[in-house]
């Protein structure tokens, strides 16, 4: 009787082991799916690690070293109805793309238009902006638009919409790596115009252009503006898709218009996200 008492014994000792680690087990996975780090095929289970620029306000800057900015704080907000935590890393805008789609990033943030050619290096979240190009000179060059270019020494960052659009007027530009460096050349007179995203070279001039940098010029560009993930990963990119109208359903994003873009008129043509939820308008 005493062995088979002790018998009983470990009986229930093993299976209240096995049990524990059953619940652990399904504990962890839980874990794992509630923070969809496997399931969206990220660098790290319950982390989106974000691939942005430091100096480029209102959309993407470092503030008390905190990286903020329009861009930023959207997909903070998307990443929390995701139930991800955030990690941002500062780069330069001519290597982002190609970070992106070679995994040292989960996702691009920074203002990134979409077209053809870098549909080519990595996918796109829907639209969640608009832009305009811009023309930063100064007070004194005498050039107010963008026919007036030719002929001078023009500065752009490497890889942008307004490098292609600086090559394709044929005004051979400058290239250089970030939009502090093409502000310095405005300010320095080594270049006579700069051929900027607008709302950033205007937040530049006035804060940074040192009274002599102005915008001069905008046109709306035809293409909207959106997060890059990597082309093997349509998960992710679906699950930032459906956060997205999330966060454009709930006001966030018309909030963080308003905070960033004050003012700014949103063409009649332009839905944000999928464009099949509702939206307010910002007030102009």
């Amino acid at each position: 009787m005493r062995a088979f008492g002790a018998f009983r014994r470990v009986v229930a000792v093993v299976g209240a082991i096995t049990l524990a680690s059953a619940m652990v087990a399904c504990g962890s996975n839980q874990d794992k799916s509630a923070a969809g780090g496997e399931d969206l095929g990220l660098m790290t289970a319950g982390t989106l690690r974000i691939g942005t620029l430091t100096d480029a306000p209102p959309n993407v800057y470092v503030k008390d070293g905190k990286f903020t900015g329009f861009d930023n704080d959207l997909i903070t907000a998307v990443a929390a109805k995701l139930n991800l935590k955030p990690e941002f890393v500062g780069t330069d805008f001519s290597a982002l793309l190609s970070q992106v789609n070679g995994g040292q990033f989960d996702l691009g943030s920074s203002s990134i238009t979409v077209t053809e050619a870098r549909k080519k290096t990595v996918a796109f979240s829907n639209g969640y902006d608009f832009g305009y190009l811009g023309l930063n000179t100064t007070k004194n060059s005498g050039i107010t638009s963008f026919d007036q270019l030719t002929g001078k020494r023009v500065v752009v960052v490497q890889g942008t919409v307004q490098d292609d659009y600086a090559t394709q007027k044929n005004l051979n530009p400058v290239r250089v790596p970030n939009y502090n460096a093409a502000l310095g050349q405005l300010k320095a007179g080594t270049a006579d115009a700069w051929v900027s995203p607008a709302e950033i070279g205007e937040k530049m001039a006035k804060e940074q252009g040192g009274g002599t940098v102005i915008l001069a010029a905008k046109e709306l560009s035809d293409a909207p503006m959106a997060f890059a993930v990597a082309k093997s990963n349509d998960k992710l990119r679906e699950a930032v898709n459906k956060a997205l109208d999330e966060v454009i359903a709930d006001g966030t994003w018309t909030k963080l218009v308003e905070q960033y873009y004050p003012g700014r008129a949103v063409p009649a043509n332009f839905k944000p996200g999928s464009g099949s939820v509702k939206f307010t308008a910002p007030k102009a």
